[in-house]
């Protein structure tokens, strides 16, 4: 019953978002996606999830669901954080990787897998949105390497 009650949090969660973004404009055309295209993706992405949750089948037969214990939440939680505090100084692809290494460990992956699958989804994701789809990040303490912002 708790995967119905989070899945009905984020899709509320999901329709603000949704709500906030629709205003989202730029005082001029300065990159292709704009600002409000984001924001959206991750709501409609949010609501989807969450109705899933709310009308999935029940599976029974298949090995039950134990539930995650209370310190992997906390970790999972306490890294989220730290990587809103470090986006910054940090800079997108370190703060992502310093994020996903222990949200990886709390998966079951092993430090050497948390810490490869990091730094190709920081390095990854950087390419993406800041040279193919223009969207400016912060390169933090690699600026030197990546001609900062």
């Amino acid at each position: 019953m708790s995967d119905r009650i989070l899945g009905a949090a984020c899709a509320v969660a999901g329709a603000g978002m949704a709500w906030a973004a629709r205003d989202y404009a730029a005082a001029i055309s300065y990159e292709p996606v704009g600002p409000r295209a984001f924001p959206l993706l991750l709501a409609a992405l949010l609501m989807i999830g969450g109705l899933w949750l709310v009308v999935k089948p029940t599976l029974r037969g298949v090995a039950a669901y134990r539930g995650v214990p209370l310190r992997a939440t906390a970790a999972a939680a306490a890294a989220v954080a730290v990587y809103a505090l470090l986006f910054e100084p940090l800079g997108f692809i370190l703060a992502t990787t310093v994020m996903a290494v222990p949200m990886g460990i709390v998966f079951g992956g092993t430090l050497r897998q948390s810490l490869a699958g990091g730094a190709s989804l920081g390095v990854g994701l950087y390419f993406l949105f800041d040279k193919a789809l223009d969207v400016v990040l912060p390169t933090g303490v690699l600026s030197f390497i990546l001609g900062g912002r």
